[in-house]
């Protein structure tokens, strides 16, 4: 990231946007970008985000986006403005890259089989004839697989400025050309092959970068996807309408009931409920929510209906905010990022350079021009420094995509570095040792049939130790009984009747317990304890990190006596 600029004010409102580029190649065009966007008057910062090919400036209020798009397209990078959610857009390119990669491959093996016989010995009006036939195979296949790096050279180049693709360019297009040549004359050596087959390599790392880089962002998709479609909007005059997520905007009053996931964020303004926080928090028990509480997009009401005045929505909610930081967090600026960047910066020119030495250098020693223009071409083709300057970026966003699957949120690349210095562990509890899934400790107090009423009430309830309770049940092979009458009752339970007999399944009396229920039937109560059981791989965990000579500790927002056993 570029140094801050210099202001009169020890603080300045700043605004942030975000614009999506295609064109961005390699780390050339990163550095580009960052410094040539640094240099524009009242932009405090730019980043490049490689993974999503977006550019995320932050700059003062007066800078309009208009100036930064003209500032970009001074840079030679078409640009536009990036979509608020980071999935926006179709998978184009993706699809271009697999088009041309498997005509590539296609001209390829066509292009191999008719070498096999040239290289094992064919000669005369055979050897031409398979040239002839090679030639009419690559060359289109040039003309149309090559055009991804083709189209960037000539872009680098018309804004007088290189990339990657000029020095891969340049050697498809000699080596296509040398063959052509070889062919017309006769000679005994055509590389047509070796011309389609590098570029069948260099689509086949590209194409897969491109697959990369939306696996990775499946993971913002599924945790997107826990937000709600839409909102039931309550007008001034009471009257009510259905309106999807991206069509609310603060200040509306929607309607959420019970079992309904937000679509937004707003503050409660009437009602009262539980909501389940888990996918924010990783906390499992619900939290109560009153008349003026802040509720957030994705949590889900467990309880009665509530109204909600919306105060952001439609790509500002915190969970959009979460997933924008997911998005940058495969780019951010790590130690060993910059030093690739660095060392791209100087080794694009450095290549040129070479090629350009070596061709004269064998004309000084008389190889010729076919033989010395051969070395400078493959010079330009064996130095390429793709995969100096794009292997730790796509290591972080691999890294970054598969963590987010798994529940951990990478904010900073940098901090996957840094895991090499860690000294000590700090775990949370309820979601991260344990498996957020509250499961009965013991169901001994309860006879077959209190089973069964406690299955028929727990399964009507979407609280998450009624759910533990039903899970339990249903593993035991109970089946529900037939209660009717069955309520929920927001913070307390649910209850029913079977037959005569009044049931519950309610919040328990041992005030001191997190995790408990108590069943009742009739003037009957049994107390039912929960207990969140360890992941699988906890006890191995901390094996490791004690072999390491890493010490552990747990922090957690529960009450001691929660905490204590799973300590010990």
């Amino acid at each position: 990231m570029n140094a801050p600029v210099a202001l009169d004010t020890p603080a300045v409102a700043c605004t942030d946007s975000r614009f999506t580029v295609p064109g961005i190649r390699c780390a050339g065009c990163i550095a580009k970008i960052e410094r040539g966007l640094g240099e524009v008057p009242g932009v405090i910062a730019a980043r490049v985000n490689f993974s999503a090919k977006r550019v995320a400036v932050q700059h003062l209020p007066e800078l309009t986006d208009e100036a930064l798009l003209s500032a970009l397209e001074q840079l030679g990078f078409e640009a536009q403005r990036a979509a608020e959610n980071p999935l926006a857009g179709d998978d184009a390119e993706t699809r271009r890259l697999l088009r041309a990669l498997a005509v590539a491959g296609f001209g390829m093996m066509n292009i191999m089989l008719l070498s096999v016989s040239v290289w094992s010995g064919a000669d005369g009006v055979t050897r031409e004839l398979f040239h002839w036939l090679s030639g009419a195979i690559a060359l289109p296949v040039v003309a149309y697989s090559g055009r991804p790096f083709f189209a960037s050279a000539w872009t680098a180049l018309s804004h007088k400025r290189t990339n990657m693709d000029v020095p891969i360019s340049i050697g498809v297009i000699l080596a296509s050309a040398l063959s052509v040549y070889e062919t017309v004359t006769g000679g005994p050596h055509a590389y047509f092959d070796g011309a389609v087959m590098l570029l069948f390599f260099l689509l086949a790392g590209r194409a897969l970068d491109a697959v990369m880089r939306d696996r990775a962002r499946s993971g913002i998709g599924a945790l997107l996807g826990r937000m709600g479609r839409g909102a039931t909007v309550v007008e001034a005059d009471g009257a009510t309408r259905w309106l999807a997520a991206d069509r609310l905007e603060p200040g509306m009053t929607i309607l959420v009931a019970a079992g309904e996931a937000l679509a937004a964020d707003g503050e409660v303004i009437a009602g009262e409920t539980l909501f389940d926080l888990s996918m924010l928090t990783g906390e499992s028990a619900p939290q109560r929510a009153c008349i003026g509480d802040m509720v957030h997009a994705g949590t889900l009401n467990l309880g009665s209906p509530i109204r909600v005045r919306i105060t952001a929505a439609a790509g500002a909610t915190t969970l959009d905010e979460i997933a924008r930081l997911m998005d940058e967090a495969g780019q951010s600026r790590s130690r060993y990022v910059r030093i690739a960047d660095r060392a791209s910066r100087l080794y694009a020119p450095a290549v040129h350079t070479l090629a350009a030495l070596s061709f004269a250098g064998w004309m000084i020693a008389g190889a010729g021009v076919h033989q010395s223009l051969l070395i400078a071409v493959a010079v330009l083709i064996i130095t390429c420094p793709c995969a100096l300057g794009l292997a730790v970026p796509a290591a972080q966003v691999v890294a970054a995509g598969s963590l987010m699957k798994r529940g951990v949120l990478v904010e900073d690349g940098s901090a996957l570095e840094r895991l090499a210095e860690v000294d000590h562990a700090l775990f949370d509890k309820t979601g991260t040792l344990t498996r957020g899934e509250p499961r009965p400790a013991s169901l001994d107090g309860l006879d077959p049939g209190d089973l069964a009423a406690a299955l028929a009430l727990a399964q009507a309830s979407r609280h998450p130790l009624s759910r533990g309770l039903a899970a339990a049940l249903r593993a035991r092979g109970v089946v529900a009984a037939d209660v009717s009458g069955i309520a929920e009752l927001p913070g307390e339970g649910v209850t029913g009747w079977l037959g005569s007999e009044a049931l519950g399944l309610v919040r328990s009396l041992v005030a001191s317990e997190d995790l408990a229920l108590d069943f009742t039937r009739g003037s009957r109560r049994v107390h039912l304890s929960f207990a969140d059981p360890l992941r699988l791989d906890v006890e191995q965990t901390f094996a490791a990190l004690g072999a390491l000579g890493i010490p552990s500790a747990i922090a957690s927002g529960d009450s001691a006596a929660a905490v204590a056993p799973l300590a010990r």
